[in-house]
């Protein structure tokens, strides 16, 4: 509970030096702030994987979902057909990228880049399908912005765990112990009592 107040804390202040400094330095930052900074702060909490391959997943997303707004404004047409075709091609590099790594980087984590660009221009978008490039650099910048904050201020207090990266990627559990045998190299029997106190384990 402590570790999860101090992190609280530490978002909190975060979360506020980002709007003041987005109000003051005229950096259009408030409107993603609460999305952008919770986001990052999730990369760097969820104990799955190392940070690394977590942020390379979460930009991997993110690129793929920026992608698909050039294709649907200068390819695709402006039918559910067209949002369709951008929307499975987003979902299709997300796995795919997933998928190359072996795993190494998250499919979640790559899933959570796209879906946060997603939920931060959509809106945008639809307004001006022609200024895209334009009007996603501009809120691509605040969206990462927001981002990084979260994902510092949650990395300083963020507990690490790399166990389980370390076995899935290269590294593989040691074999089960082999059977005890008798002296003359054959299986021991299990006795009854061996037997009762495994079952009263379990």
């Amino acid at each position: 509970m402590r570790t999860t107040l101090l992190t609280g804390g530490v978002l909190v202040v975060a979360a506020v030096v980002l709007v003041l400094l987005s109000s003051s330095l005229g950096l259009d930052v408030e409107s993603v702030a609460l999305m952008g900074a919770s986001s990052g702060a999730v990369i760097a909490l969820v104990p799955h994987r190392s940070p690394q391959w977590r942020l390379i997943g979460f930009l991997v997303g993110f690129s793929a979902s920026w992608l698909a707004y050039l294709l649907r404004a200068g390819f695709l047409p402006d039918t559910a057909a067209g949002h369709a075709i951008a929307v499975g091609l987003v979902v299709a590099i997300c796995s795919l990228a997933a998928a190359l790594s072996r795993d190494r980087i998250p499919l979640w984590s790559t899933l959570l880049g796209a879906a946060v660009l997603t939920g931060s221009y959509e809106t945008t978008y639809i307004e001006a399908p022609s200024q895209v490039l334009s009007t996603s650099l501009s809120t691509s910048t605040s969206v990462l912005l927001a981002v990084a904050f979260g994902f510092f201020a949650a990395a300083l207090v963020a507990p690490q765990n790399t166990e389980s990266d370390e076995r899935v990627d290269g590294n593989p559990t040691p074999p089960p112990p082999p059977p005890s045998t008798t002296s003359e190299g054959q299986p021991a029997e299990e006795t009854r009592l061996g037997e009762m106190m495994r079952g009263d384990a379990r």
